[in-house]
């Protein structure tokens, strides 16, 4: 009998273990091991594109193209194509909410724009997917209709 619980035991403990391993060997963070402070400082250095913008049924990447996108220290934004300069703002939030999109602990780089249109679509609280030095992944599942958007800033 004692046996036979020890080997019970010596499963459980085994599946528990095997459940618990990742084996992500990306370079890139994901949103599980995020540290704030490490996307805003990777951000605020450099300059920025519109690399892929899906909105929930279709990709708008070329809406954005020519378009560079300062994220200033002070949270304030500027996209500018050289002639017209548009005036924003962003910030990362950090929530433990448990019903937030993706992750239970969930960090989020929010984007504010107040006009034109196509640049109002920006403006969300996007949820990290991964993040580098060079590229910022986000997505943004829909409350309302339940649509997928996806953006990914790349430095240039």
């Amino acid at each position: 009998m004692k046996l036979k619980s020890l080997i019970a035991i010596s499963i459980v403990l085994f599946a528990m273990v095997i459940i618990s391993c990742s084996n992500d060997n990306s370079n890139a963070n994901d949103a599980g091991t995020m540290d704030a402070d490490a996307v805003k400082n990777a951000v605020i250095s450099g300059d920025w594109q519109i690399s892929y913008y899906f909105d929930t049924d279709k990709e708008e990447t070329l809406e954005y193209a020519g378009f560079v996108f300062n994220f200033n220290l002070d949270g304030s934004l500027i996209a500018t194509d050289g002639s017209t300069a548009l005036s924003g703002a962003w910030s990362i939030t950090v929530s433990d909410n448990g019903t937030d999109d993706l992750r239970d602990d969930d960090v989020d780089f929010n984007i504010l724009f107040a006009s034109p249109v196509k640049f109002e679509k920006l403006t969300d609280d996007w949820e990290i997917k991964t993040y580098s030095a060079n590229k910022i992944e986000l997505i943004d599942v829909s409350g309302g209709n339940g649509g997928t958007d996806f953006l990914t800033f790349e430095k240039i």
